[in-house]
């Protein structure tokens, strides 16, 4: 048994009720560790210490230089534990072995990217319409970061977060969720390996109530950064009314692929097989929608379904595994009661919608193709977080954009064409914050992240996120040689 702890203001230690809770390895049913439950109590020492050590002490009178060479021995420290990192992952959620090490080891090059940019986030001198004026900005950390981050891709979403975040001059409290936290609480080890001053990065983690109530509510939480489900959005949102605290939201997506006549087919099959079975599905960008021109249709489904049957599923730590359980089996039971409403309002099932046979002690689903003869249908509407693709033909252009904008999510899109015209015709007239064109689930800490509508708002990685946890100051310098004018009139 594996018993983790929380990581607070440099040291690890227990909840301060002593309450623990289990967590379960989704490829065998059978618990595997234990974590802390943090407390009321837990959430404000934690806060405390990031207040604190944002205002005293070392972190403060570091140079952006100085915070960036931290960051760089962080990553180097993140791409030494990746594998380990990685396999801790794929025990606790049953993501992919193969995936979880190689974004272990990918996230590295996030807080690369960040150290660089310390030393890089820069002000402005304003022309301004005023003489003997010099007014000039500069972009300051915002303050104590809370950041919440998701069971799905935790590494991944940590660094998207705590990268820019630390750049910046923040500090940062990071929630990892109560399912399958192990991995965030493995990483406190290599945060503290680092050597940040205390209580610059602390690690807690525990259920919503009170734990994730308690942190973005606190009232010297100065910003939030959440990734997860929509409902849960609507309640850290509700909470900052306590604090005021402005708040990145990266949720879930009901992604769209179109696919037209002229795609190259090999290609956009990979892309539909990529985006909807990949990770089991469990992903904000899942392309779980699929629309497809008639002149290819019948054709491209039947390819879908010869290649889901032939995915191997099994144990997420064996290299030969493509695909491994869902991550909780009440992810499972939903996605099967989704699949059976769909079916009733008229879907066909191609290929799947059962437990595979021989991986019953798991949380085990088999890739599963719908077609779908229009977006009543329940599997078009909501995010499944599961190996569950829908199919629906298209005709048009104009059809294919205004099916795949029906929709009130708004995070990923993508497109196969080889009409260079049509690529920007369509990547333009998508509402969605990421199109993926004749690819699908690219990233790079170079390129924002983030989405419209109820798949969030702000945007994660590239220089737009330092603009997320930096605030801007405008100062202003009187270079007359004169008095100030009439103090009763303003300038």
């Amino acid at each position: 048994m594996n018993e983790y702890q929380l990581y607070i203001d440099g040291e690890f230690c227990e909840a301060s009720d002593g309450n623990r809770f289990e967590s379960t390895n989704p490829a065998t049913g059978e618990v595997w560790a234990t974590a802390p439950g943090a407390t009321e109590a837990d959430v404000d020492r934690a806060v405390r210490a990031a207040k604190r050590a944002l205002t005293e002490g070392d972190w403060p009178a570091l140079t952006a230089t100085q915070r960036g060479r931290l960051l760089y021995r962080l990553a180097d420290l993140v791409a030494e534990a990746a594998h380990d990192l990685g396999s801790i992952e794929t025990t606790d959620s049953g993501k992919l072995a193969a995936e979880t090490r190689a974004q272990s080891a990918y996230v590295a090059d996030y807080y690369r990217y960040f150290a660089g940019l310390a030393d890089k986030i820069q002000g402005d001198t304003l022309p301004i319409d005023k003489p003997d004026l010099h007014v000039f900005t500069t972009r300051e950390p915002v303050g104590v970061v809370a950041a919440i981050v998701p069971w799905n891709a935790e590494m991944f979403l940590t660094a998207t977060k705590v990268g820019p975040a630390l750049a910046a001059g923040n500090t940062v409290v990071i929630k990892a969720s109560e399912v399958a936290p192990a991995p965030l609480l493995a990483f406190a080890r290599v945060i503290d390996e680092v050597g940040f001053p205390s209580g610059v990065v602390n690690l807690i983690t525990g259920f919503g109530e009170p734990c994730g109530r308690a942190l973005t509510s606190h009232p010297m939480v100065d910003k939030v950064a959440f990734t997860g489900g929509v409902e849960t959005a609507r309640h850290v949102v509700a909470n900052t009314v306590h604090n005021l605290a402005p708040v990145t939201l990266e949720l879930g997506g009901k992604s769209p692929i179109l696919v037209f006549d002229d795609a190259d087919f090999e290609g956009a099959v990979n892309g539909a097989i990529a985006g909807n079975f990949g990770a089991s599905g469990q992903s904000c960008v899942a392309g779980s929608r699929v629309f497809v021109q008639s002149g290819i249709h019948d054709e491209f489904v039947a390819e879908v379904v010869r290649r889901a049957e032939q995915i191997r599923i099994g144990d997420p730590l064996a290299d030969d595994t493509q695909m491994g359980p869902l991550a909780t089996v009440a992810q499972r039971d939903r996605i099967e009661d989704v699949v059976a409403e769909s079916t009733a309002q008229g879907a066909t099932l191609h290929t799947g919608g059962r437990r595979p046979e021989g991986l019953d002690d798991g949380w085990y689903y088999q890739p599963t193709v719908l077609g779908c003869p229009d977006q009543d249908v329940r599997s078009t509407r909501v995010e499944l977080f599961g190996p569950v693709m829908s199919v629906l033909r298209f005709d048009t252009e104009d059809e294919a954009v205004t099916m795949a904008n029906d929709t009130e999510f708004g995070l990923g899109a993508g497109v196969f064409t080889r009409d260079v015209s049509r690529v920007h015709r369509v990547s333009r007239a998508i509402r969605s914050g990421i199109v993926w064109v004749n690819t699908y689930r690219a990233v790079s800490p170079i390129a924002p992240f983030g989405g419209f509508g109820d798949s969030g708002s702000g945007r994660e990685a590239g220089m737009d996120a330092i603009h997320e946890f930096t605030t801007t100051k405008t100062v202003w310098i009187n270079t007359s040689t004169e008095p100030m004018a009439n103090p009763f009139t303003i300038r």
